[in-house]
């Protein structure tokens, strides 16, 4: 920014102040001052440098410049050639000699203390110098700097995108590996279950054969544990057989007599593979066939010449009794007769395997 008009320059140093001449110009001025320079030099520096303000119009700071003392002496030829240079009247002689001691100290005392004001000039005149504003082309040339960081951090973010995406192409097929691997172990552990199913089978079917009781193509074993129907089905089927399931009289027979004698003298209800839950009345065997041969409980008949009694008996009624609430079969263990139970009460049965 300009300096508004009619203001005064800063001064170089406190107590300075410069005026501009008429005859202004920072090229006059660089001028003057080289000859301010070079006549500081002489012994009549004093009266030049009032020559040259008078000349120039300008002011040198007198407090950044020794003050000396006037001489005695005429001015020297070198003055007198700067005089008629810049056309200015002589000026009047000194009191001491040119040649003699005392003179020449004064002469190299001023000389030292004008080569320490020179440098103490140059310096803040430089400082002082207004920073130049931007070109267009010092703009262009920061957009463009901007412009190629940007790009570099860009090409560092490209670097790091691809970097991440190989580690993701990895993850992928590492977790493709652990997908087959655990396909592999899944279909190994299903193997190994149907394998110990197969063993839990066979072993079942060993047992109810060595344990039980073997009739013909068939061997029955007896379960303690009290299980609902469904649940002692299941048992049985996981051990490779079914719940007993007796077709005919020397099966119900033969069944009977063995759960007389594992659980006499005591009378136990045990499950059968017998039961009517599709439709009431319709018995079904557990593998779907219908049965062909009962043996349901009966009241006792009354002794001869005894009246008959139209009221059933409160103990053992004829069976079957329980309508739909009663489903499935149990057969008492000290006659071998059929019962008709509630599926969820929990007895004790006995399975079948195919011999």
């Amino acid at each position: 920014m300009g300096r508004p008009a009619g203001a005064q320059a800063p001064a170089e140093k406190a107590g300075c102040v410069d005026f501009q001449g008429p005859s202004g110009g920072s090229q006059r001025l660089r001028a003057d001052a080289r000859l301010l320079l070079r006549a500081r030099s002489c012994r009549h520096a004093g009266h030049l440098r009032q020559a040259t303000l008078a000349t120039s119009g300008r002011l040198r700071c007198p407090l950044s410049e020794p003050r000396l003392p006037p001489l005695k002496s005429g001015p020297c030829s070198r003055c007198l050639h700067l005089q008629e240079a810049l056309g200015l009247p002589a000026v009047g002689g000194d009191e001491n000699p040119e040649g003699t001691s005392e003179g020449k100290g004064a002469l190299g005392a001023e000389e030292d203390g004008l080569e320490e004001a020179e440098e103490e000039e140059a310096t803040p005149t430089l400082s002082s110098s207004p920073s130049p504003s931007p070109t267009p082309e010092d703009t262009v040339t920061y957009i463009l700097g901007r412009l190629a960081g940007l790009d570099a951090g860009l090409h560092q973010l490209h670097v790091r995108l691809h970097a991440l995406d190989t580690r993701v192409v990895e993850l992928t097929r590492g977790l493709r590996q652990l997908r087959e691997a655990a396909g592999d172990t899944r279909d190994a552990v299903q193997a190994l279950q149907e394998a110990q199913s197969r063993t839990e089978r066979e072993h079942g079917r060993l047992e109810g054969c060595l344990k039980g009781v073997r009739l013909g193509h068939k061997c029955f074993l007896l379960s303690r544990d009290f299980e609902a129907q469904a649940a002692a089905q299941a048992r049985c089927a996981a051990r490779g057989g079914s719940l007993a399931q007796p077709a005919d009289r020397p099966q119900m027979e033969a069944l009977s007599r063995y759960l007389r004698g594992a659980l006499a003298p005591y009378n136990w209800p045990v499950w059968l593979g017998v039961h009517d839950r599709r439709a009431e009345g319709l018995y079904l065997f557990e593998n779907g066939q219908r049965v062909s041969f009962f043996a349901w409980h009966r009241a006792p008949r009354p002794e001869p010449g005894a009246a008959p009694s139209a009221a059933p008996h409160p103990l053992s009624p004829n069976q079957p009794n329980g309508g739909a609430l009663e489903n499935c079969v149990a057969q008492a263990s000290d006659d071998g007769s059929w019962w008709d139970h509630d599926c969820e009460r929990r007895l004790y049965y006995v399975c079948e395997f195919p011999f």
